[in-house]
């Protein structure tokens, strides 16, 4: 079930979804670019929750394991959940892709207006941690866009309930693969976000 070679083959046959959900993500981060204002007021309470939240971490015993357990279990509880949640014709998968990439792109966009260094931003608090967690997203979202797809496929297609099933029964085998190689690369990339991330934006 954790076999890397199986998780490799999943992947390369649902290029479309994984290019999909890539653009989906783009495009987010291009409404949170253009529409800073609105996203801020959109996002507001979110954000000002993430703070307090960052706060309260911060003055724990041991900040560096808090950040770590917060963001790993958060990234991964989403993760796992979007997949399955695609189940409902991939909507909320879309949706999650579109949110996450305007965060990005509105983050971004307020620290160029605010006169910030977008290249220790983005070298030091994204790239390090980002580099697995983008794609680690990306792959979990794509998972549930095709799992919407295939249920789906399961309800309107010509298709004998024989094949659907077996059509669906791989897709269901595949979820757990990819949810279990999804949560080793959240877990990968809070490491690295609790320590180097961290350590960087110290």
């Amino acid at each position: 079930m954790l076999s890397l070679p199986a998780f490799v083959r999943d992947l390369k046959s649902m290029s479309a979804a994984l290019w999909l959900a890539f653009i989906l993500f783009v495009l987010g981060g291009g409404i949170g670019w253009i529409g800073t204002g609105s996203i801020e007021r959109l996002l507001a309470g979110q954000l000002e929750g993430l703070s307090t939240i960052a706060g309260e971490l911060r003055e724990s015993a041991n900040p560096q394991w808090s950040f770590f357990w917060f963001i790993f279990m958060n990234n991964s509880i989403k993760s796992v959940l979007i997949i399955y949640l695609g189940a409902l014709f991939g909507v909320l998968p879309a949706f999650f892709l579109l949110i996450n990439g305007a965060v990005i792109g509105y983050l971004i966009h307020l620290s160029l207006l605010q006169g910030q260094d977008l290249f220790e931003l983005i070298i030091k608090g994204l790239l390090p941690h980002g580099v697995i967690e983008i794609p680690a997203l990306l792959i979990a979202c794509a998972l549930g866009l095709q799992f919407g797809g295939t249920v789906a496929a399961r309800l309107f297609s010509a298709n004998t309930r024989d094949e659907t099933s077996r059509s669906l029964t791989a897709m269901l085998k595949r979820t757990v693969t990819g949810s279990l190689w999804v949560v080793v690369m959240m877990l990968i990339a809070a490491v690295i976000e609790s320590t180097i991330t961290f350590a960087l934006l110290s």
